[in-house]
């Protein structure tokens, strides 16, 4: 049975992609920064009849938290097939660049960078024992340079500047991408962001356009890529997306 760890597992989107990955098979690390919430969101899914999901706490911001989380999963399986990076925070709105205090950057950047590179470094030697590993970033389009250069894009004003701080951090999230896949691309990795689109969840108080099972679409289809699918790529329900 393959394996997939999902970090911010517990509600949401990455919820309802543990769901989608349980019910192909898989056995699901359900990742969640506060223990109780997830094991609520475990049995949830046990009460489902999906009994191949486990959980894993892990706070990715917390550098120890991770380290822990990686000797548990190691623990109980010999690797780790799927890394799906969803945990993230929004920070404290709105973003204006020209006000916005720098511990409000620092918090995003903590987690929804830092974390998402630990995480990684932490699993890759896990990762490496697979056959076809596959790391999934979740990123946005709001992290897209091109598009918010770009007057013609349909979120050119409604993004700025309330975005400032998250979508920088997913800027970076996306180099980072780019990054590790480049130096993966002799390897079986397939390395990709993935934005879910505006999705209605509790993170924007469910006021998106999409349902969590479409949110979750694309992730899950990047997560179970085919060896001949791409790599270091911007991805979306729709096609590939613009850096």
């Amino acid at each position: 049975m393959k394996t997939v760890l999902i970090t911010g597992a517990n509600k949401g989107i990455g919820f309802e992609t543990a769901k989608q990955m349980a019910s192909l098979g898989y056995f699901v690390y359900l990742g969640s920064r506060n223990e109780e919430n997830g094991k609520i969101a475990v049995q949830s899914l046990h009460d489902l009849g999906l009994k191949n999901v486990s959980l894993v706490p892990i706070d990715i911001s917390n550098p120890e938290s991770v380290k822990k989380a990686r000797c548990q999963v190691e623990k109980e399986t010999d690797t780790l097939d799927v890394l799906i990076n969803n945990a993230g925070i929004l920070g404290d709105m709105p973003q204006e660049p020209s006000t916005t205090n720098l511990a409000n950057y620092e918090k995003v950047f903590r987690t929804n960078l830092f974390g998402t590179i630990n995480v990684t470094q932490e699993f890759l030697p896990l990762m490496k024992k697979s056959k076809a590993p596959r790391i999934v970033n979740i990123s946005s389009d709001v992290g897209s340079l091109e598009e918010n250069s770009n007057p013609d894009w349909v979120k050119y004003d409604s993004v700025k500047p309330f975005f400032a701080v998250y979508g920088a951090s997913k800027s970076a999230v996306n180099a980072f991408t780019i990054a590790l896949s480049y130096e993966l691309r002799n390897t079986n990795f397939k390395v990709n962001s993935v934005t879910p689109g505006h999705t209605a969840t509790e993170f924007n108080n469910f006021k998106g356009t999409k349902t969590v099972e479409e949110g979750a679409q694309p992730i899950v289809r990047c997560a179970t890529f085919s060896d001949d699918a791409p790599t270091g790529k911007f991805i979306s329900a729709e096609g590939e997306l613009k850096w």
